[in-house]
């Protein structure tokens, strides 16, 4: 990843940010797979419960974990300093 280094560091804290809400959205929609409508809000139970059946609470964590992770990792190989890409 060339084209990094070649960005002032603030230039990549905006992409290490722009990666996350990608990420953000790409969690997002993971977890909406399989549901119509809203799953959140005024559902005529209580407000503000989802109406999610069938899929076990530890996917979501699953879901956010792995993507938090890898978020991390990406930045991590963004932000670090180009000095250390020569010593691979």
């Amino acid at each position: 990843m060339h084209w990094i280094d070649k960005l002032s560091k603030s230039q990549q804290v905006v992409v290490v940010v722009a990666l996350g809400v990608a990420f953000l959205a790409v969690g997002s929609y993971l977890l909406s797979l399989g549901q119509h409508g809203f799953a959140y809000g005024w559902t005529g139970y209580a407000p503000l419960t989802a109406t999610i059946v069938g899929r076990p609470g530890w996917v979501p964590l699953l879901v956010w974990l792995g993507l938090t992770c890898l978020w991390a990792v990406v930045s991590i190989r963004l932000l670090r300093s180009s000095s250390q890409d020569h010593s691979d």
